[in-house]
């Protein structure tokens, strides 16, 4: 196997993770045109499922992903991608993590860690 399996699923969950601290940044999908982009540019591109487009990661909010390396797991549908995050925020909510929501398993409160890197408000203005 050389790669993800793109004709048993169309598309393939990619975790984005940040090189250097290892942290999760967030979890998207990739198509075979979205993984081809991805590996020639070396910015990291994904399917958005909301808008049935590519979506090149940092377009809009300017916080791209630069690819650092590519693995995948044993049954070749999933991906995970270790990123250089180029600008401090992942989420397209502000946080440098989509998973900035914290549930306490005890209680299931919910808390929130980590400041806001950009004010979504700001950097998603409609025109």
């Amino acid at each position: 196997m050389n790669g993800p399996d793109f004709a048993k699923h169309e598309l393939i969950p990619v975790i984005a993770q940040d090189e250097q601290t290892g942290d999760v940044l967030m979890l998207a999908y990739m198509n075979r045109e979205a993984y081809d982009e991805t590996l020639r540019t070396g910015q990291v591109c994904y399917w958005s499922r909301s808008r049935r487009k590519l979506w090149r990661k940092g377009e809009e909010s300017g916080n791209v992903q630069r690819l650092k390396s590519v693995y995948f797991d044993c049954d070749a549908d999933t991906l995970l991608v270790k990123v250089e995050q180029i600008g401090g925020a992942a989420c397209h909510e502000g946080y440098r993590s989509c998973f900035f929501r914290r549930i306490d398993p005890q209680t299931g409160a919910v808390q929130i860690e980590g400041d806001r890197v950009f004010d979504p408000a700001e950097v998603y203005k409609k025109s």
